[in-house]
């Protein structure tokens, strides 16, 4: 069933891990579905064509390894690798496709619920050397939540990956367009972006910015917004017509960080490494803060 964290400014709207989306690219731990902020809407969907939406990212979703899963390279075919926050997914091909939906054995999933926070566990199988625990809190604020993040290495080879949160967003239903103003608190380099796709020309970078000038009707995507620039790892979205803003700010250092939209949605994205000797744990957390501009 659906969860919900609520209080006078904020709703939020949770999966459980096996309920709904079922695909193999994003974290099934904490699917943050829909987000209102004083009952308007700021989160979208990643696909609006009336497709499987289950197989698609929504909300708040975020993933493990996109460039390659915990431990596919040394996996033969026909064999099993981790996706972290999902399970074990059967390899077929000798390429890792985040998009690829993939043979899932789920991992075990447990939930813990108070009335201003949620907490996920993941515990994975052992395969091939890897194992681990995940443990995900998303906690309740006043005008925000705040997502928790706990891995322990419990297999026998290190653990070498990122995580991001996609964040399908778009402030009361506005479709991304002259209404979107997008900050980041660092110099935007685009001579660095690994990649630049804007097909219409109508994403505009800025000194430290982004506008548009017109709504996409085509997919704009842009990598590497910091020149590989190990920076604070932050952004925050103002659409001028609500006057609503929203910002995210993580307790880590990034050295990626991309940006991908299309014309009903946009999807600023805070990448963290992640490296554990087998034993060993880490954790993190990211910000979630929303406001009235006036």
């Amino acid at each position: 069933m659906s969860h919900i964290l609520k209080n006078k400014n904020l709703e939020i709207h949770i999966d459980s891990p096996l309920e709904n989306y079922n695909f193999s690219r994003f974290d099934w731990t904490g699917k943050i579905v829909k987000v209102l902020f004083q009952n308007i809407p700021l989160s979208s969907t990643e696909n609006n064509d009336g497709q499987d939406e289950h197989c698609f990212g929504k909300g708040f979703y975020n993933e493990f390894g996109i460039n390659s899963a915990l431990g596919f390279d040394e996996t033969n075919k026909g064999d099993w690798f981790q996706k972290i926050g999902v399970g074990l997914l059967k390899k077929e091909d000798s390429i890792y496709l985040f998009n690829k939906n993939y043979e899932i054995k789920p991992a075990k999933f447990e939930i813990t619920t108070e009335p201003n926070r949620i907490v996920f566990i993941c515990k994975s199988e052992a395969i091939n050397g890897y194992s681990y625990i995940l443990k995900k809190e998303i906690e309740l604020h006043n005008s925000g939540f705040a997502i928790k993040y706990y891995i322990e290495n419990t297999g026998k080879k290190d653990i070498i990956t990122n995580e991001y949160v996609h964040n399908f967003i778009s402030i009361n239903k506005d479709s991304i367009g002259s209404n979107y103003v997008l900050k980041f608190p660092f110099q935007l380099k685009p001579q660095l972006f690994e990649e630049t796709v804007n097909p219409e020309q109508k994403v505009e970078i800025g000194l430290n910015e982004i506008k548009f000038n017109g709504s996409p009707n085509k997919q704009f995507f842009f990598s590497n917004l910091s020149g590989s620039e190990n920076i604070n790892a932050a952004w925050e979205l103002t659409n001028l017509k609500s006057n609503i803003r929203i910002s995210e700010t993580a307790s880590f250092k990034t050295n990626q960080v991309n940006l991908w939209g299309w014309k009903h949605v946009i999807s600023p994205e805070l990448f963290v490494n992640i490296f554990i000797k087998p034993g060993q744990s880490t954790e993190w957390f990211r910000n979630y803060d929303m406001y009235n501009v006036n």
